[in-house]
């Protein structure tokens, strides 16, 4: 009976069932991914990691920019006066020359015809703005009513109503050496638009007398011109001219007082 069994355990394996030989090694064959080692963990980030996003570059600082206009050697000084005085810009009184500084410097010289329009506070730049900022209302003496105030001493005049300066002060040339302008209290009496003046063969523009010969008028040559000056009458710009003519009437009160230095 064993001789049977050992028997058909022999055909079996001559069968060559898979269950009998172990299975040979296949050269360069591929393993499972089950035989496998698992991978050392990853060195990138999870997506759900935050990424830490590079700075921004500082932006570079910028300098000022150089002032356009040269600097006067009355800088602070202009300076100074044009604070005061207002109305000509944002200055920095510190006697360095800025573009704030020039351009009020500029438009300072424009309103006042003062020439080269440069910005450069130079020696008549400062002359007029000290000048009008040396000019005091109270001194005039004017009433409550419409008075054109002139200071001979500054060379300057302005109009005044309810005790207020309402326009200016402003600038003028009035009668040089052997033709000194009258001092005292006046009133218009005469207005033309354009006056012949038959003694000195001359238009005077926007023409208002005030006492003989004398009056308001629009300057014939440069108003800053020193070496000379008026036959007597009060020389106006021509923006001034135009405003006095229209702001005053026949009857309006004058005053003129001071002395203009050199008469």
């Amino acid at each position: 009976m064993r001789r049977i069994v050992v028997s058909v355990l022999a055909i079996a394996c001559l069968a060559g069932t898979a269950a009998c030989q172990p299975k040979p090694a296949v050269p360069g064959a591929v393993a499972q991914a089950s035989e496998l080692p698992l991978p050392a963990e990853s060195a990138q980030p999870s997506p759900s990691a935050e990424v830490p996003v590079p700075s921004a570059s500082p932006k570079p600082t910028t300098s000022p920019k150089p002032a356009t206009c040269q600097q006067g050697e009355h800088q602070k000084a202009v300076e100074q006066a044009l604070a005061a005085l207002g109305g000509y810009g944002k200055l920095t009184v510190d006697g360095v020359q800025s573009q704030a500084d020039c351009d009020a410097v500029k438009k300072f010289q424009k309103r006042f015809d003062l020439r080269p329009v440069d910005g450069k506070a130079g020696p008549m730049t400062r002359n007029v703005a000290e000048r009008l900022l040396a000019s005091k209302p109270g001194a005039c003496g004017a009433g409550s009513g419409l008075t054109a105030c002139v200071d001979l001493t500054h060379q300057t005049v302005w109009i005044m109503s309810g005790g207020k300066v309402v326009y200016g002060p402003t600038v003028t040339r009035t009668g040089m050496a052997g033709y000194a302008t009258d001092t005292g209290s006046f009133a218009i009496h005469d207005r033309q638009l354009k006056n012949w003046s038959e003694e000195w063969d001359v238009w005077l523009p926007y023409w208002q007398r005030v006492v003989g010969g004398s009056g308001f008028h629009q300057t014939t040559t440069w108003i800053h011109n020193g070496s000379i000056g008026s036959h007597g009458c009060i020389n106006l710009l021509p923006v001034d001219a135009v405003r006095f003519w229209n702001t005053l009437k026949n009857g309006t009160t004058v005053k003129i007082f001071g002395r203009r230095p050199g008469t």
